[in-house]
Order: C-alpha cells, then structure tokens, then sequence
C-alpha cells in the first residue's frame, strides 16, 4: 500500500501551493496598482470598505486559481490558466469601475455600497471564471 504522502507527492504540493500563491500575490498587488485608493494604508487605517473591497478581489481572484490548479494537466498549464484567470479579474475590476466611476472615491471615503459592489463583482466573476475553467 502506498504512503498517503510521499516525497514527489509533497514536492508537487510545493510547486503547486507555490505557484498558486505567487500568482494570487501578483495579480493582487497588480489590482492595488491600478485601483486609484490605496487599499493598504485604507486597511490599515481601518476602512470597512477597503477591506471588504480587497477581500472580495482575493476571494475572486483564488476561486479561478483553484480551479486552474485542479483541473490543469501540469504546473505550467496551472501557471498559464492562473494569470488567463487573473487577467479576466482585472478587466472585471476596469468594467465596474467604468459601470460606477465614483467607486475608488467610495471606497476612499468608507461607503461600505462601493466595497460590497467591488467584492460582489469579483467573486461573482471569479465564480463564472473558475466554472469556464473545466478539462
């Protein structure tokens, strides 16, 4: 009977794992980029809607990610469907901000709406997007 874990098994949990949060961490820092707030120093400095804001777009950007993970054929495929996901992410995140301009001022001044809306269409999205990802 085979172990449950093994030393290939575990090393391609590493590079999996590893892949899949270096690909989360750079499409988050990316959305901060182009999102005219600063969602840290908002967080930090205890903005409900920045936060929620900023959750939302982590939780739709991880949905994609687990299923570009899951359903992938190597960890390159994993990597190219990841950044394909965040990518749609991203152009979801400009669409809402072109469907409600005022959202970044909303979220800046802590209208809770905005960083629900921004959250909702990214975990809705995320969910679409992960679902499109199938073998």
């Amino acid at each position: 009977m085979d172990a449950p874990i093994n030393a290939p098994s575990f090393i391609d949990f590493l590079a999996y794992l590893g892949t899949g949060l270096g690909v989360l961490i750079a499409a988050a820092v990316l959305v901060s980029l182009i999102t005219p707030h600063k969602e840290f120093a908002l967080i930090r400095a205890g903005n409900a809607s920045a936060a929620t804001a900023y959750a939302g777009t982590l939780v739709g950007l991880a949905l994609p990610l687990h299923a570009a993970i899951q359903h992938s054929v190597s960890l390159l495929d994993a990597l190219m469907w990841g950044a394909a996901a965040c990518a749609v992410q991203v152009v979801a995140y400009l669409l809402a901000r072109a469907a409600l301009p005022r959202i970044s001022h909303e979220i800046t001044d802590n209208v809770i709406a905005g960083g629900i809306f921004a959250a909702g269409v990214s975990i809705s999205v995320g969910l679409i997007n992960a679902a499109a990802m199938t073998p």
